[in-house]
């Protein structure tokens, strides 16, 4: 007579040949919680430093890995005034990872070209709604003709200056990115080297 077996007797004799890999398993594991100690340092928390001497000696590489993965992944062109401060904690970040003097200095030029950059913006900014204001002038006239009585228009509200403004900034910001891509590739280089 046949032996009737659990299913989980029939999936222990299928998996018994699995074996766990226990370093792999651990060495993700240290690849997350560098993620999380760079997350919570770009939040303001904890200082990477403190978290790399914790770290045990056969998880640092994956854990300063995973640090790494995600610092180099915030890297890019501030959306803001109030992003700049970000940036430069970030770049301290990786400077704590990539302990070369190369890198250091790349770091305050990057700052100095954020600093460019924003200053470009505001620039940018200004020029474009003057270039553009005769026509946003000559719109609220018009306007003003066909309803009777006086029409403000922001400039952001005509389709035509926004996709005239869009395409300037966006000019001005692909000269940008080429130097933040610039910046991650030697930073990943430096970081594997």
């Amino acid at each position: 007579m046949a032996v009737i077996k659990s299913a989980l007797e029939v999936a222990l004799e299928r998996t018994g040949s699995v074996k766990s890999d226990k370093t792999g398993i651990g060495q993700y594991e240290a690849k997350q919680r560098g993620k999380r100690l760079a997350n919570e340092y770009l939040a303001g928390g904890k200082p990477l430093e403190e978290g790399l001497k914790v770290c045990p000696r056969e998880e640092l590489a994956a854990f300063r890995q995973g640090c790494f993965d995600m610092l180099i992944a915030q890297l890019g062109l501030p959306a803001l005034k109030e992003d700049a401060p970000r940036i430069e904690t970030l770049g301290r970040g990786l400077q704590t990872l990539i302990a070369d003097q190369r890198f250091t200095g790349l770091v305050k030029q990057f700052n100095q070209i954020i600093a460019q950059y924003l200053a470009e913006i505001d620039q940018y900014d200004e020029a474009i709604k003057q270039q553009y204001a005769p026509k946003l002038r000559q719109k609220e006239e018009e306007l003003a003709r066909r309803l009777g009585r006086q029409v403000k228009l922001d400039p952001f509200q005509d389709p035509e200056f926004t996709a005239f403004y869009n395409q300037n900034i966006d000019a001005l910001k692909a000269n940008y990115q080429a130097i933040v891509d610039q910046v991650r590739e030697q930073a990943q280089s430096l970081f594997r080297g």
